[in-house]
């Protein structure tokens, strides 16, 4: 489409297709993860239903960051960045369209196939259960897949169960959350570091592939010529009066002033003005008028063939010429924005309209508006990250974690990358600004995980999130890395920045992601909401609820009561007890059934009450009702797990 509406495709953009090839699975993973959680015993429609609404907002968001940091990237002057960033920010949302309408048509054709049982390859009905004597093998391969039959789920993944079982206990400990802290320092600190150790410029060696013999020439060319810079062009633009003394002591003046520069050569000055003077001198010529300045030129120009590129002399009239001055001791991309600078001043300064030019110039531009291109676009790139996290993250504070990622990506990628011997330029630039919507992948699902799901406290939350994201968050970093890891043996140089720029950007977060913002989110229980424990003004209510119908009760029996009134007031105290008018019918199957006895609701003159109503509560996420029986006041309360 791009190349169809005119958009060139220059070098950069041959980067875009293995970016693609990465992130463009990212949302699919997501998806898959969120279709193995739901009910395999629903229609499909329903599974569709509740897998887009668990992946939906998550994939928005993050495909909304990558293409906006993309858009964002056509603010900046360099067209091949211009290039690049509308080609990938339109690859992007293409992926982002086809997963959410093709991908999820496969989905729905795939439970359709499980829901008559059809072999994954073949497509041909296959027994449930595996017949007794056969392998393993011919489990996995010959037989409908597994679930568990109490919440109807497909079977959890190895790996998920990792992140569950073991990742996410260990990484909410105390003692690791303190080790993740000093981490965090440690990695923190080198990347400052390293941000004060970048170079600015790209070496024009690095343009051209590795065997090319330009970078022999530009090695030569540093091993024997390296005190020489440069040889700068000096434009006089338009018709200049070169006869007139007056004019031309403005002209010579202005040469003196390139002279006295620090980096130029006053011996090396080669000009066809002055050898044209030479040579008048010596043929007893008036130059100084302009009949003989123009007559005599042309022959001048014949038999110094050198100075003929050198003047623009076309029908009697000289409508422009140049002249050249040599610089020195230029080693380093400060030393060439400085030159540049001072020699576009001196140019500017002088009364004859003059112009300084090099081929290399185009390059040495960027170091101008390298600095404060990046600045704006990271800037701008990042409050439009932050007020994306706001409109869809619905937690403020967590909004701001997943904007604090991103800066900590972006130093931590500046910073390595400059310890990696990658300098600032336009190449890295690019990267610098895709670092951005990559960055916010990570951490916008884990976010997004942990204040979405409903456990009682934030070290369940995190570990919850992880359980659920973090398997596809690891995939999506491997996969984008294994999609640009064949650039890590290209002959291009920028082949070669891109691969390294975009491993550290995945790199640092992907362990944002699954280590640093889990950790960080625990500490803070507003992002987690409620904590579980219900406040204490709330309990006497309930309580007053619960117990606001009462019969009279045999006191005769508190004795018997006395063993279970410790054990029952400390369930009651550390659940939530509400009221529910839904009577739950004594025929409904149940997964499991405890028996609570009444222990400390107590009336006046130690009668037991019991509730009219049917309260409910929750243990660890689970909801239970309980049912009374009023015939006799030491009944236990049958309580059944809804």
């Amino acid at each position: 489409m791009m190349l169809h509406i005119g958009v060139p495709f220059v070098m950069t953009v041959a980067n875009s297709p293995f970016l693609i090839l990465g992130i463009g699975v990212d949302d699919m993973f997501i998806l898959i993860s969120c279709w193995q959680n739901t009910n395999v015993h629903d229609r499909v429609e329903n599974r569709l239903a509740d897998t887009y609404r668990e992946a939906a907002i998550s994939i928005t968001i993050t495909t909304l960051t990558d293409v906006l940091a993309f858009y964002i990237g056509l603010m900046t002057p360099f067209r091949s960045v211009q290039s690049f960033c509308l080609y990938t920010s339109t690859s992007i949302l293409f992926c982002y369209l086809y997963s959410i309408t093709f991908f999820g048509a496969f989905l729905v054709l795939n439970g359709r196939r499980e829901n008559k049982n059809k072999h994954w390859l073949t497509c041909k009905e296959v027994p449930e259960d595996c017949p007794v004597g056969q392998s393993k093998w011919y489990d996995l391969c010959c037989v409908g897949g597994a679930y568990d039959p109490h919440t109807g789920n497909e079977e959890v993944q190895p790996m998920n169960h990792f992140f569950k079982k073991y990742y996410g206990p260990f990484l909410t400990k105390p003692w690791t959350k303190v080790c993740v802290i000093l981490l965090y320092s440690m990695y923190l600190c080198t990347s400052i570091y390293g941000c004060f150790q970048i170079k600015e410029g790209i070496d024009l060696r690095n343009l051209a592939a590795d065997d090319s013999y330009v970078v022999k020439y530009y090695d030569e060319e540093k091993a024997y010529f390296s005190e020489y810079g440069p040889n700068i062009m000096v434009i006089v633009r338009g018709e200049f009066p070169y006869w007139d003394e007056k004019n031309m002591a403005d002209l010579e003046s202005c040469v003196d002033d390139f002279k006295n520069l620090s980096f130029i050569e006053k011996d090396i000055f080669t000009s066809w003005l002055k050898s044209y003077k030479y040579y008048g001198h010596h043929t007893k010529l008036n130059l100084s008028t302009e009949n003989v300045f123009k007559k005599n030129l042309g022959s001048f120009l014949r038999f110094y063939t050198d100075f003929k590129q050198d003047v623009n002399f076309t029908n009697n009239s000289i409508h422009a010429s140049r002249f050249f001055i040599q610089t020195v001791n230029i080693s380093t991309a400060i030393d060439e924005m400085n030159m540049l600078n001072k020699l576009r001043d001196t140019a500017r300064n002088c009364p004859v309209p003059l112009l300084v030019y090099h081929p290399a110039f185009i390059y040495h531009d960027q170091y101008a508006v390298i600095v404060s291109n990046t600045i704006q676009n990271i800037a701008v790139t990042t409050a439009v990250m932050l007020l994306i996290s706001l409109l869809l993250i619905p937690n403020p504070l967590c909004s701001l974690w997943v904007t604090f990622s991103i800066a900590s990506v972006i130093v931590g990628v500046t910073g390595f990358m400059a310890l990696w011997d990658v300098n600032l330029d336009t190449i890295s630039m690019i990267i610098l600004v895709v670092c951005i919507g990559f960055s916010v992948d990570f951490s916008a699902h884990i976010s997004y995980a942990f204040v979405s799901n409903k456990k009682p406290s934030a070290n369940e939350k995190a570990v919850e999130a992880l359980f659920n994201l973090g398997y596809p968050i690891l995939q999506g970093a491997v996969s984008t890395i294994l999609g640009v890891v064949v650039l890590s043996a290209s002959k291009n140089y920028i082949f070669r920045t891109f691969f390294k720029i975009m491993f550290l950007v995945i790199f640092f977060g992907l362990f944002h992601g699954i280590t640093f913002i889990p950790v960080f989110l625990t500490f803070f229980d507003i992002c987690s909401g409620m904590n579980g424990k219900p406040r204490q003004q709330d309990k006497h209510v309930l309580e007053d609820r619960a117990l606001g119908n009462c019969q009279s009760a045999n006191s005769g029996k508190e004795g018997m009561l006395k063993d279970d009134e410790a054990k029952e007031k400390q369930i009651y105290d550390n659940h939530t007890f509400l009221p529910d008018n839904n009577h739950v019918s004594p025929a409904q199957p149940r997964l499991g059934i405890w028996a609570l006895a009444v222990g400390n609701q107590r009336g006046h003159g130690h009668q037991v009450c019991m509730a009219s109503t049917v309260p409910m509560f929750t243990i660890d996420t689970h909801t239970f009702d309980l049912h009374m029986y009023p015939g006799s006041p030491l009944k236990s309360w049958e309580t059944q797990r809804t």
